[in-house]
């Protein structure tokens, strides 16, 4: 199967005419097996092992690092690297207490809402075995769900009736996540839980497969790293062990068409408007002006957010490693950040892959990313 079906877990029959049959390789049949993969970050040992099998067939060199990176090479006698970025790891949860009566206590694992876990299925990777649990909800008959929900008050249910037999399965320290197969909406966008930001895995995995086929002049260190929505560990530990001369993280950012978004504050990031390009005190201009080319040659379109500081990414570990590496972000728009519906285009998907693989191949080897070297 092609590399992005591991990602989205579900057997879907699409017709003939959809974007499902524009979306890399049109010679796909009619129903396609998917397989999810939970990755919690920390736990991203079995995702990893997948997409590594994908670039075997492609990569020139493939090599991993005891962080449980997994980094494909194409052209590793090249003096300019180019490091693309794409983490792994997904939000979760982890068991901090078993309760007397089989109940299980937990915390988040990266930035997951109290509020949106109340009454969802989770799965439960036990260090015996996997487990379904529901996350209860008070019935309004008794009073309801709390106005200010916090991790505390809730608990996961596997119908367990005590401690012991919980135990048998589950210990604290497991981790959970969110039971939820991915689904279409409209043939032209994809739902579901942790497309932040195995997209961007499988993006970085599909702009190395391209360039394979290509005569590229530098470089190419394509990554899919862990601990992204935790500490950003996996991302020094790639930069340091690549000393890329440029790294770009491929991730997801704030989409703001829907309702209720105040657009002036949080600026103005649609699904199918292509790319988002970070701008910022971390960014380094030439990359972006390198991106910015390419998308005008394709004539794509492209977006464009604030990151004033720093970027809440890869890329801010990634700067700082070696001797300091210039950086820049692209993102994919998604709707309903750290939920189990978020939401991308397809179209986006494609978009972003071919401005990469444009811009790399295009690359010399000769640029000076200096903003002060004409």
């Amino acid at each position: 199967l092609p590399f992005y079906w591991f990602w989205f877990g579900l057997l879907l029959t699409i017709e003939e005419d959809s974007a499902f049959f524009n979306f890399q390789h049109t010679s796909l049949g009619r129903a396609m097996e998917l397989l999810t993969t939970p990755s919690p970050s920390s736990m991203e040992m079995a995702i990893q092992k997948k997409w590594m099998a994908y670039i075997k067939p492609f990569a020139h060199d493939i090599r991993t690092d005891d962080a449980g990176n997994v980094i494909g090479v194409l052209n590793p006698e090249a003096d300019f690297k180019v490091l693309l970025a794409g983490h792994s790891d997904e939000i979760g949860f982890v068991i901090t207490r078993i309760e007397e009566d089989g109940f299980l206590r937990f915390s988040k694992m990266g930035g997951i809402s109290p509020k949106i876990a109340v009454g969802m299925k989770v799965e439960i990777l036990g260090y015996r075995k996997t487990i379904t649990g529901v996350i209860g909800a008070n019935a309004e008959h008794h009073g309801g769900v709390k106005d200010k929900v916090e991790f505390e008050d809730l608990y996961m249910d596997c119908g367990a009736r005590s401690r012991e037999e919980i135990a048998q399965f589950v210990q604290v320290g497991d981790l959970a996540v969110y039971k939820r197969d991915p689904e279409w909406l409209m043939d032209r966008y994809i739902t579901g839980r942790g497309l932040d930001n195995r997209t961007g895995a499988f993006i970085v995995a599909e702009v190395l497969r391209k360039l394979s086929e290509k005569q590229i002049h530098v470089g190419v260190y394509a990554a899919s790293t862990v601990n992204e929505e935790t500490n950003l560990g996996g991302a020094y530990f790639a930069a340091a062990g690549v000393n890329p001369t440029m790294a770009i993280a491929c991730d997801v950012t704030f989409a703001t068409d829907y309702p209720g978004v105040n657009q002036t504050k949080y600026g103005d990031v649609k699904l199918e408007h292509g790319p988002v390009l970070a701008k910022g005190a971390p960014i380094n201009r030439k990359i972006n002006g390198l991106i910015e080319q390419s998308a005008k040659a394709l004539n794509m379109d492209i977006q464009y957010e604030l990151t004033p500081r720093n970027t809440g990414t890869d890329a801010d570990r990634m700067r700082y490693t070696g001797n300091g590496v210039p950086i820049a972000l692209v993102s994919l728009p998604l709707r309903y950040m750290h939920s189990p519906v978020e939401t991308v285009s397809i179209k986006d998907i494609e978009a972003e892959i071919d401005l990469l693989v444009h811009m790399i191949e295009h690359l010399s080897g000769n640029e000076s990313l200096n903003p002060l070297v004409d």
